[in-house]
């Protein structure tokens, strides 16, 4: 399988990869399977620790929701006039 630029890359892709067996002047194949597996790797942990954040964010942003509609009535309290800071 070759990956398609423009697709979101996954580690599934990393790990299906396939490259050809010419040794000759080329890679060893097997230092780039093993360096794959550590791409795939570490794309899982982002992919997991993105999603926790999403998940937390989300969560913030519905307690402060709740917590901004509880106080309503204190943003429209007006403040005493300042004179050295004019509104």
């Amino acid at each position: 399988m070759i990956y398609r630029a423009g697709r979101r890359l996954l580690p599934q892709h990393v790990r299906t990869v396939t490259f050809g067996t010419r040794r000759w002047r080329g890679l060893d194949p097997e230092q780039v399977y093993a360096f794959l597996d550590q791409v795939a790797d570490e794309l899982e942990r982002v992919t997991r620790d993105l999603a926790t954040a999403t998940t937390e964010g989300e969560r913030i942003r519905v307690a402060l929701r709740r917590w901004g509609s509880g106080h309503t009535d204190c943003r429209r309290t007006r403040a005493a006039r300042n004179r050295w800071w004019p509104r």
